[in-house]
Order: structure tokens, then sequence, then C-alpha cells
């Protein structure tokens, strides 16, 4: 049996932002290292009953990782762009899949 997270998923020029909403726990650890400040609490409540977080809260997300790094549930994958488009990440699954 597998069991698929869905993402909410931002993109821009620099990259795409993606949220799994049923993994966060709502610690905030992300919105406090988010050197541009793109990621906010959201009005819904998360699988824990907490508030989760959501992208688009402040200026563009510049893929900088830092949120990934830090988040300690993986609820966040960023992937990169380079100038034309192309994923520079190391890897590039939309979804994650648990066994």
């Amino acid at each position: 049996m597998s069991v698929t997270f869905k993402a909410i998923t931002t993109e821009n020029g620099k990259g795409i932002f993606h949220l799994f909403p049923a993994l966060c726990k709502g610690c905030g650890l992300c919105i406090e290292k988010c050197p541009v400040d793109t990621i906010g609490w959201a009005k819904q409540l998360g699988a824990f009953g907490t508030p989760v977080v959501e992208p688009g809260h402040g200026k563009p997300c510049i893929a900088c990782k830092k949120c990934q790094l830090v988040c300690p549930d993986a609820a966040i994958w960023i992937e990169r762009r380079d100038g034309k488009g192309r994923d520079t990440s190391l890897t590039a699954a939309p979804e994650k899949h648990v066994q």
C-alpha cells in the first residue's frame, strides 16, 4: 500500500516551490529562515490540527532552499531552474510516495 502526498506548488523564474501540507506540523522554522519572507501562515489547519505554511506572502521565492533544509518534516521541496527553465535540482519528483 502506498500513500501519495499532494503538493501546493508555486512557480516563478528562479524555481518551483512545493509544499506538502499533510507533512507540515506548523513549527514555523521555514518562515523564520526565509530571507525574502516568501512563506507565511495559511488559514487552514493541517493534519496535526495546527496552522500550516504556504508560499506567496512576501517577495517571490529565490530558490535558496533554506526552508527545505530546516524543515524537520521534509514538507518542502524546492526545484531550482536555470535561466532557460531547465530543472537544476538533484531530483525531479513533485509527489512523495510512502510505502
